[in-house]
């Protein structure tokens, strides 16, 4: 399977820490009407959480129980990049299942290792290489953002050690939404925050974590696609021609947006000649000038 990467928008407040240090804008919170049972608005102690909006839940992004035909043990976290699913596995052929986002990190550890640390509210700290690297972006973060709404690790982190050393893999909530069900452009294993609330309450220090290859994933899951939106979806024919569908529609409607654009700009310069305005000081329409 081939991940499509997007680039999430640039935080306003804290610049991109989408963009996590081994793990990692800013989405504009808002409450939503209606709610899915599950992904209420949270008051964690002096922090509230918002409800998850129902447009980010379709159903398989909703927590749920599952029929979980693997073979790992009860008590166990499952975590499949491919499909984007991640799975605490119950006795009796059973699992809660909750829907991840992927970043680069996320794809680079494979096999077995357990939570060896965890923690309400993480702080987060770019690396040096990310400060040198990009020193615009994090430089002044280098003493650490503490936790809170504004920090990517979300409301809790688990921690995936290897023979007693940090393996840099965490699992852990965002303050990104529209996120889950996504492959990104960085960052670790990211859940709601409802949800690593969740699995946090579920999951001790020790708990064994395996992370599938993708041909146990193909094995158990069926192989996996991402359809127009970079959502992970069965790779059917269906869904083959629904993305082929959905691709066309954005590329015409993306042109649509283009010519529609060049028309404006076209009649704001005509205008602007009719009264002897220069180019370079025709004035922007108001909703552009605002933007600016």
């Amino acid at each position: 399977m081939t991940f499509v990467i997007f680039t999430l928008p640039r935080l306003v407040a804290v610049l991109a820490l989408s963009a996590l240090a081994a793990c990692g804008a800013k989405p504009h919170i808002e409450e939503t009407p209606g709610v899915v049972a599950g992904y209420e608005a949270v008051d964690d102690g002096k922090i509230h959480i918002p409800a998850v909006a129902p447009k980010y839940l379709m159903e398989d992004h909703r927590r749920a129980e599952v029929a979980y035909n693997g073979d790992d043990a009860p008590g166990s976290i499952v975590v499949d990049v491919y499909s984007r699913k991640l799975y605490w596995v119950l006795p009796d052929g059973r699992a809660v299942r909750y829907a991840i986002a992927v970043g680069r990190e996320g794809t680079s550890f494979r096999g077995n290792g357990y939570i060896g640390r965890k923690a309400e509210w993480p702080s987060w700290t770019p690396t040096a290489n990310m400060i040198r690297t990009r020193p615009d972006l994090y430089a002044e973060y280098a003493g650490g953002l503490p936790g809170g709404l504004e920090n990517p690790l979300g409301s809790r982190a688990l921690y995936l050690y290897r023979g007693g050393r940090d393996t840099m893999f965490r699992i852990h909530g965002t303050i990104d939404n529209a996120s889950v069900g996504l492959a990104t452009s960085a960052g670790c294993i990211r859940l709601y925050n409802q949800d690593v609330m969740d699995l946090y309450t579920r999951a001790g220090n020790g708990t064994h974590v395996k992370v599938r290859s993708e041909a146990e994933s193909v094995a158990l899951e069926g192989p996996y696609m991402d359809d127009a939106f970079g959502r992970a979806v069965p790779e059917t024919e269906a869904n083959i021609a629904k993305k082929a569908a959905d691709e066309a529609a954005i590329a015409k409607a993306e042109a649509d947006a283009r010519v529609a654009a060049e028309k404006a700009e076209a009649k704001r310069l005509k205008q602007c000649k009719r009264k002897k305005i220069a180019p370079e000081d025709c004035p922007l329409p108001e909703t552009e000038a605002a933007a600016g």
